[in-house]
């Protein structure tokens, strides 16, 4: 029966996407909504809406009363826009019209280890969201950004910054980690680093006017080329997926950069010793399917950050989905 509900599971993300496109969690409130009530305020018929509502409640994801009305659940308040932990965006972008091309490919992908990505669009990835898929690529964005914000503040939370100063974020996005870290320690300075158009719309904190913006350095560049950034911290969060001498010469680059003793935080989902397998793994299929990159077991990141000549110290949880691999550049 388990396998007849997991081939069956294209049934039960499809069922999210549509509670997420039709706003069912926005539309009801605090107290029991019939279905004719649901139907009405979400512009459906009622009876196929009951059917998603009653597929939808076997997982969790709201809840049947005795009398067939519907509640909030845990799990269908994070479909909400307002919810802020929502994972609307997050359930929207996995589910989006590629992922059902993309996805009966994977043995393509396992054969040839290679992305399939090229092959059913004639371009790579993020060249087809930006040229062909203007909308997907909104969902993308604001996923990312309250995946980001979410787990910033986790970070922010986690990190002893005692003795530092300066702290620059590699690759860091629109900067949600340093701009969380700048508000956690008023006595902290930071660099943020990443591509031109990817700086220019960072966190409007640390942008010209925000809160932030006296202690913050916009950096344009590519960690790949080089980081050329004097910090006491440097962290590297979810960037290092792409192919391992991409992550070599990054890694290389901030030893290079860095004066001993300086440290070097690295988080990253894993693919085993956690709690999230089932989630992370179905990030790294997707990987290996769009982009061609990889997550990374606890032991590929220990070696590619010792072979990089870090010092690897603790290496712990932030979240139940990310590792942080603590580590200093070489003294001696």
């Amino acid at each position: 029966m388990r396998l007849r509900e997991l081939v069956f599971g294209a049934a039960c993300a499809a069922a999210v996407r549509a509670a997420a496109r039709l706003e069912i969690a926005d539309a009801l409130g605090e107290t029991p909504a019939g279905v004719d009530e649901l139907a009405a305020a979400v512009d459906t018929e009622p009876l196929p809406l009951r059917r998603l509502l009653r597929a939808l409640s076997c997982y969790g994801i709201f809840a049947e009363t005795e009398d067939g009305r519907y509640v909030h659940t845990e799990m269908s308040r994070l479909l909400r826009e307002d919810e802020p932990n929502s994972l609307r965006y997050i359930s929207l972008w996995c589910t989006e019209p590629w992922t059902w091309e993309a996805w009966p490919r994977l043995d393509d992908a396992v054969r040839s280890g290679r992305n399939i990505f090229p092959e059913l669009y004639g371009k790579e990835f993020f060249d087809y969201l930006h040229d062909d898929a203007r909308d997907s690529a909104m969902v993308f964005n604001r996923a990312m950004t309250h995946s980001s914000r979410q787990s910033a503040a986790e970070l922010a939370d986690y990190l002893d910054l005692t003795g530092i100063g300066a702290v620059a974020d590699i690759g860091g996005g629109q900067g949600h980690v340093l701009a969380s870290l700048l508000e956690k320690h008023p006595q902290v300075h930071g660099t943020l680093l990443d591509l031109p158009k990817v700086v220019a719309n960072a966190d409007p904190r640390l942008r010209e006017g925000g809160a932030l913006a006296s202690r913050t350095r916009l950096l344009p560049g590519d960690c790949r080329d080089a980081i050329p950034v004097d910090a006491d911290l440097y962290i590297i969060k979810n960037i290092l997926e792409w192919d391992d001498d991409s992550t070599r010469r990054t890694l290389r680059n901030v030893v290079a950069a860095a004066r001993p003793g300086a440290r070097v935080v690295v988080v990253e989902n894993l693919v085993d010793d956690t709690p999230s397998m089932r989630f992370t793994t179905a990030m790294d299929l997707m990987l290996l399917l769009n982009v061609g990159g990889a997550k990374h077991s606890k032991a590929s990141m220990v070696e590619l950050m010792t072979e990089a000549g870090l010092c690897l110290g603790h290496i712990g949880p932030v979240n139940p989905y990310l590792h942080a691999f603590e580590s200093t550049v070489p003294t001696g």
